[in-house]
């Protein structure tokens, strides 16, 4: 019944209820990737070097990760290294050190890339959105005037200007500055 109840729309896109839906599948294998029986990330990377783990900056509680996923070039995650799923299962030290650690990229990130805005923001639990919904993080994603343009809605395609790993050595950089 549910599936009678959507209608084609132009270009692929579907409407129910009045709202279009767009499909983006490239979130889904990555969504697909985790399970229960999985690692968790954000647990394992700082295990790694920090090149090949895309982390700009360790603290003594949290470090700052590329996301390796992005909606736009820059889009940064700050993680506790203890695993806990809640804001309030966060000690008082740790937040206060993620939350200047939030600042400070927004800082770097101006610095850097010089974008327009600014989302930052934390996802608890699956049904929010969460990837990784065993382990918090704040999300620092840069925004441009135009970033969501013509192509990300009728193409289904998001554009990145610039390689991971080539944000990762400009950010790296800016990082050892400051």
């Amino acid at each position: 019944m549910f599936y009678s109840a959507l209608r084609p729309c132009p270009r692929g896109i579907m409407e129910l209820a009045g709202f279009k839906l767009l499909w983006n599948p490239w979130r889904y294998e990555y969504i697909r990737k985790i399970d229960s029986s999985t690692k968790c990330v954000f647990c394992e990377l700082p295990r790694h070097n920090d090149e090949d783990s895309l982390i700009i900056f360790r603290g003594k509680l949290s470090y700052v990760v590329m996301n390796a996923y992005p909606y736009n070039t820059g889009h940064l995650l700050i993680v506790p290294y203890r695993h806990v799923g809640d804001l309030s299962e966060l000690t008082d030290e740790e937040y206060n050190e993620m939350c200047m650690l939030v600042r400070r990229s927004v800082r770097i990130l101006k610095e850097a890339f010089n974008p327009d805005g600014f989302n930052i923001g934390i996802n608890i639990g699956r049904a929010a959105g969460a990837g990784v919904p065993g382990h918090i993080h704040f999300h620092v994603v840069p925004r441009w005037v135009g970033d969501a343009n013509f192509i990300a809605i009728i193409g289904s395609t998001k554009t990145l200007p610039m390689a991971l790993h080539e944000g990762y050595h400009i950010l790296k950089s800016k990082w050892k500055e400051k």
